[in-house]
């Protein structure tokens, strides 16, 4: 008689999140690959074998598919080491990087290239791009998408770095009506430049001049142009970061009607609150800016609804002085939030007092963002998959230390908060993470 396989490594435990709900399995990886999921007590075999504590869960790997690395050319706001590592601490085992920030953008093949160089060696979970779609580069879309990018992003105003342009709507269209002739992903940073032109400007230290000078006005404009333009195309087209929830009935609409569009928002929309924000806190400062607590709960009602697709953490972070923390001025400071360790436990402390499951809420973090990249072996504990998975301990609580986290910049509108729920161990492909040595691949769209 033959004897039973024998695994890289098995996993036993009460709470194995499947794709059936938490249950009592044991999980066997080979080749790092998922290759059993059989009822707990059944003798799996492996050459390393885990037992989870009874306050432990074993869930898939979160996907975040808006994460701003920097490297090449601002490597001083962030690098593939430093977000890579903060992206494992934080149980996520898979990043999309977007194309802008680093120098230079990713907005044709040689940038391309010398983009995954970079990232070659030193990325601790696996790295996938976003190309980038930016006035004049018509003709490198498709050998870009034809190189593995999964998508192009273009903004609709200035990008608030100068070497990638914005798009206007007419541009946006052609680019759209390209990219679907190999049905290419077309994802927007929705506010309209028009709107924010004739806003009162964000000087100074006051919150909410700032929120008023990026009304949400100037998001619905925005995205019903990219609604109506993915009408008119038939392309995909994806809403970064979500903050008007006024926007939600219009896009409800669309999806009714066919249209091909998806939706996002991120941690700092979904648990921080404009009233609660101190004037000079820059660290808050992200754009499309943090809403009112009414907006905030339209937010989530739209996840619950399923009008918004997925929770991402739109990692925006810079160097501290360019948050302008010595005069605290809204006008003057980088906008964007440093969350990308946080995010799961952000959304599991707000989900859970909102009686959400913590099944619903990996959910909105892992298989939906890889459903929305086409990543067919990301983002679920099921056989086949990549054994991509991390150790979650949902009771456990923690207070955020800015100074502690993995990223390389030691700010984020989280220093001091206490949350729920703390990642004890990450795995990628079966392989436990330890910040030490890179084992992370550079993905391409179709081969991830």
């Amino acid at each position: 008689m033959a004897a039973e396989p024998e695994f890289d490594l098995v996993i036993r435990g009460e709470r194995i999140m499947t794709t059936a709900g938490i249950a009592a399995r044991e999980v066997g990886v080979l080749d790092g690959t998922i290759r059993a999921m059989e009822p707990l007590g059944n003798g799996l075999r492996g050459r390393r074998s885990i037992e989870l504590a009874a306050d432990e869960t074993l869930i898939p790997g979160l996907v975040d598919t808006h994460v701003h690395v920097n490297e090449p050319g601002r490597t001083e706001w962030e690098g593939f080491a430093s977000a890579t590592r903060a992206a494992a601490a934080g149980g996520v085992t898979t990043i999309l990087d977007m194309p802008l920030n680093s120098i230079p953008p990713t907005v044709n093949v040689p940038a391309l290239e010398e983009k995954r160089a970079a990232a070659l060696d030193q990325a601790f979970v696996d790295v996938g791009f976003w190309g980038g779609a930016v006035p004049g580069n018509l003709g490198d879309l498709r050998p870009l998408h034809d190189e593995g990018v999964f998508g192009f992003k273009c903004f609709l105003l200035h990008s608030g770095v100068d070497e990638f342009p914005p798009l206007d709507a007419d541009e946006m269209e052609k680019d759209m009506a390209e990219l679907k002739g190999f049905d290419s992903l077309m994802i927007v940073h929705a506010e309209d430049s028009r709107a924010i032109e004739r806003a009162p400007h964000a000087e100074g230290d006051q919150y909410a001049r700032f929120l008023a000078s990026r009304p949400r006005g100037a998001e619905n404009v925005a995205i019903a142009e990219v609604i109506e333009r993915a009408r008119w195309t038939g392309a995909r087209a994806h809403i970064l970061h979500l903050s008007s929830s006024d926007a939600l009935p219009m896009l409800a609409s669309a999806k009714r009607d066919g249209v091909r569009i998806t939706v996002e928002t991120c941690p700092h929309y979904l648990t921080l609150l404009a009233e609660e924000i101190p004037n000079g806190a820059t660290a808050f400062k992200c754009c499309p800016p943090i809403r009112e607590a009414s907006n905030r709960e339209l937010l989530w009602q739209g996840l619950e609804d399923g009008v918004i697709d997925c929770i991402v953490s739109d990692h925006s972070p810079s160097t501290l002085d360019l948050k302008d923390l010595e005069n605290g001025d809204f006008g003057v400071a980088w906008g964007g939030v440093a969350s990308l360790q946080l995010g799961l436990s952000l959304i599991w402390t707000e989900g859970r007092r909102r009686g959400l499951a913590l099944e619903q809420v990996v959910d909105w973090m892992s298989r939906k963002p890889a459903q929305l990249a086409g990543m067919s072996h990301k983002g679920q504990l099921a056989l086949g998959f990549d054994a991509d998975f991390s150790i979650f301990a949902a009771d456990e609580s923690f207070v955020v230390d800015a100074k502690r986290l993995k990223h390389k910049n030691p700010i984020t509108p989280y220093d001091g908060k206490v949350l729920s729920g703390v990642v004890r161990k990450t795995f990628l492909r079966g392989g436990e993470i330890d910040g030490e040595v890179p084992a992370g691949r550079l993905l391409r769209r179709g081969a991830a």
